[in-house]
Formats: C-alpha cells, structure tokens, sequence
C-alpha cells in the first residue's frame, strides 16, 4: 500500500511540532527539482499523467460537476501562491474517500471524499492541501527522479504508483523501469514529512480564500472519530491516512490564528453533493423517493439542492414534466443558476424543444461564455436538433478556454460527420481517444482519416506527422513493456 500513497496528499503524516507563526516560505532543502523540472516538462508531464490516469479510473465526464469543482479549485489557487498558474481539477467516480496532485496542477478529488465532507469549506480544506502541495514544491521533489525517463513512460510510472494501478499497460510499463519506482519510493517519505507545511499553507489559502479554516481540523476530526468506530474494520484510507489528536489540534492551532467567520455556504456545493448523492442510487425511483423523505422530514442543509436531485432523479426515470415542474420552481427564485439551466434545457430537449433549450442555453452563455456545461449542453442540443454547424462554431469557440476536453473532441467527431467531412470526423476522434489514454484508437482513427479522398496536401501532411508521434510514443510504450525489470 505505500506505493498508493505518493501524492495522496490528504492527512497522510502526523508531527509533534510546536505551532509556528503563520509563514508560508519553506527552507531552502537542497533539492534539485527546480533545475529538473523545466516548465515545459511539467505541463508535458501533466497532460500524459493525466491520460494515464483517464486509463486507470473513472474520471466523470459530468460537465456541470467537472465546472463546479474546477471553479472552487480555481478559487483557491487565485488566491495562493500558484496565483496565475494553470490548474486542473477533475472528480473521480469512486467511493473511497481520496484525493492526490500530479504534476503539471491536476489535482484529483474522488467523489466519495466528496460526499464525506458536510461543508464547503471542509471540501475547500482538502483541495487548499493539495495546492500547497504543488506551491511548496513538495510534489516536483518526487518527479525529480524522473527526469532520466521519457515523458510518456514519466507519466505512466508516476500514475501507477499515485494510483497503485495493479492491472493494464500502465503497471507493466511502470514494472519495467525498474529501480525508478524505488527512488520514488524513497521521496515519499519526504512527502510525508511536509505534510505538516501542506496543512499549515493549506490553512492560509483557505482563509485568504474565504472558507473557514477551522475546516480543516474540523475534518481531521471527524476522521479520528472513524478511527474509532471502526476499530478492527478499519477502511483502508484510514489505514494508510492516519489522523490522530495531535494533529487535529496542530491544524486547530493554525487555524486559530484567524478569527472566525461565518462562511456563507456556495448553492453550487450543496447542488454538487446532491447530484452525487442521487447518483449513487442506482434507481431513479429509489432516489426520488428518499430525497422526498429528506425534504418531508427537514433532513437538509439545502432545500433547493434537494428539489434539484428529485429533478435529476425524475430526468433519470424518464418523467420529464415533472422534471420541468421542479426545475421550473428553482428558476423562479435562482433563475441564472448554471445547474438549473442545464437541467431545464436538457428537459426542453428530450421534449423535442429544441429551439426552447437553444434559446435558454443561448442567453446563459452571453453571460458566461466559458462554462464548459453550458457549452456542452448547447453543442448536444444543436446536434440533437440536426443543426451541426451550430454546434461546431460553438465547440471550436469554447477551445479557447479549455482544449483538453475529450467529451470536446467527441462532440467536433460527431459534427463533422453530419457535416460529411469525414476525414475531420476521425482526426476529432483520434484527439479523443488520445486524451482518455486509447493510443492504438487514436493511431488507427488517423490511419482512416488519411485514407480519405478529400484532404488537401497540407492537411495530410499535418495529420501524417501526427501519426508519427503517436507511432513513436506507441513504440516507446511498447519496449518498455516488454522490458525486463
């Protein structure tokens, strides 16, 4: 299990230290990672982790929950030292409660750490940790044994042992670099021993950010009082992250030093949660039945949040008028709300109200041109509504802000094929498969795209010297697979 806990950055080590004045600068350690790790490497790095990681877990492609827990963490990072820095965070759909950075600012957050949280500021806690990380340059420490490696087979190694991947072609890859994964093995427990700093910058970011900082101890808290409920039966996060009362009452400490404010609680938190807790039950019918209970019996922090589940729940169950009546109901109060929209248009749209759903979609996103949900909901509902080129313009728009989504390129895949152009269909789709971490896929879809008639010199050209990078980190993959430990 130590091999799973690299950058697995949440309460993972316990000191003794006296509380020190609130400081955020580290001690000059020696190490050698910023000399390593040039920029560039870094975000080239991140990109292949992260692919390695869409191959390894279940990344969610929820656009409106991808947007909110990108718009805390970027919160926060506004207001830290990484201030200006490209970050992205991303859920996990697993019920264990977990979160880790890799390299290049991709911070991931599994859900059912998620539904653990009771508030925003708990939630914001864990995330504020993680940054400090990357700040603090705790994590570039770890890397820094990479820098022999390529960056694909870089990537792969570091993903294996954050994720302690145990099946696939990451974990063969990973097995055949051999000693690297002992020398990140020996930066681990260095990892450990900041973890002190990650929750004392963490603190300050939470503050300079709005959330309480009491969140922080408030959450180890809760977790000590898990250690002792389950006792023998322990989880295995509380196994390998253990939270004690010593450092429940160091991150009290630190966070006394502020003074305490009521924290006015986001909807969109609460929105979140309650889509992730419906989620979790598999029929919509189960779902709706026991979010009417909570919403009978006062058993909420958020009643609009709770009416919004019975929504997404009846959108599930196929009852879309009730759906609407709902939806409806939170548009009257909240009528800008993102989610709700969303919801709205989505409704509008299994209808077959498409010109409705556009027009609502529309207005949102003169106002917030770069939601990747309201993006996303227009382009499939143009595409619904057989208007390709609509959703193509709106698509290529949005790369502006963010062009690393795959469920982007999926969509551009699908307009260009209703558009007939269908060697622009199979490069999208190649750019797809190659974000989620499907290189044979994304190899072939160019080896199509190539075969078609109408691409020009200078497109064929640009594709063929695609192909030939993905050819070659294919290769590279492939001999490190194949090596002997």
């Amino acid at each position: 299990m130590g091999a799973r806990l690299v950058m697995c950055a949440l309460l993972l080590s316990v000191t003794n230290a006296p509380v020190p004045a609130l400081n955020t600068e580290l001690p000059d350690l020696g190490n050698s990672a910023g000399s390593l790790m040039t920029p560039k490497r870094e975000r080239d790095l991140g990109k292949a982790f992260m692919r390695s990681v869409r191959r390894s877990e279940k990344v969610m492609d929820d656009p409106v929950l991808s947007d909110y827990i990108q718009s805390l963490g970027q919160r926060l990072v506004d207001n830290s030292e990484a201030r200006g820095t490209s970050f992205n965070f991303f859920l996990i759909d697993d019920p264990q409660i977990n979160a880790f950075a890799g390299p290049g600012g991709y911070i991931g957050i599994y859900t059912g750490l998620f539904l653990t949280t009771e508030t925003e500021s708990e939630l914001a806690a864990v995330v504020a940790h993680e940054i400090a990380h990357v700040t603090q340059q705790h994590l570039l420490r770890a890397w820094e044994t990479t820098a022999n490696l390529s960056v694909p087979n870089a990537a792969i190694l570091l993903a294996a042992v954050v994720l302690g991947a145990t099946v696939g072609g990451d974990a063969a890859a990973a097995a055949a670099v051999g000693g690297q994964a002992a020398l990140i093995q020996q930066q681990i427990n260095f990892t450990r021993a900041n973890e002190k700093e990650a929750d004392r910058v963490g603190i300050d970011i939470l503050a300079t950010s709005g959330f309480e900082p009491r969140a922080m101890p408030s959450f180890f808290s809760r977790m000590s009082k898990a250690n002792r409920v389950y006792a023998s039966k322990l989880p295995e996060f509380l196994m390998t992250h253990p939270v004690t009362t010593s450092r429940t009452a160091d991150a009290l400490g630190r966070a006394e030093q502020f003074p305490y404010r009521q924290t006015p609680e986001d909807l969109r938190y609460h929105l979140a949660h309650t889509n992730l807790m419906q989620r979790r039950i598999d029929r919509p019918e189960d779902a709706v039945r026991e979010l009417t209970l909570m919403l009978e019996d006062g058993r909420y922090r958020n009643e609009s949040a709770v009416i919004y589940g019975i929504a997404l729940a009846e959108i599930r169950a196929k009852r879309f008028d009730i759906a609407a009546t709902h939806l409806d109901r939170l548009l009257e109060s909240q009528p800008e709300t993102t989610e709700f929209l969303v919801a709205r248009a989505t409704v509008d749209a299994e209808n077959g109200h498409y010109r409705a759903a556009l027009d609502r979609l529309s207005d949102a996103l003169a106002r917030t041109p770069g939601s990747y949900a309201l993006n996303i909901a227009f382009a499939e509902t143009a595409l619904a509504a057989g208007n390709p080129n609509r959703a193509m313009q709106q698509l290529m728009e949005f790369q502006n802000y963010r062009s690393d989504e795959p469920r982007v390129y999926r969509l551009l895949s699908r307009a260009a094929g209703d558009l007939d152009q269908q060697a622009q269909g199979h490069k999208y789709l190649s750019e797809y498969y190659y974000l989620i971490g499907s290189l044979k896929q994304a190899i072939l879809q160019l080896e199509i795209a190539l075969k078609r008639p109408e691409l020009d010199f200078y497109e064929s050209s640009r594709l063929e010297s695609r192909l030939a990078e993905l050819r070659d980190e294919l290769d590279e993959e492939e001999r490190k697979r194949s090596a002997k430990p």
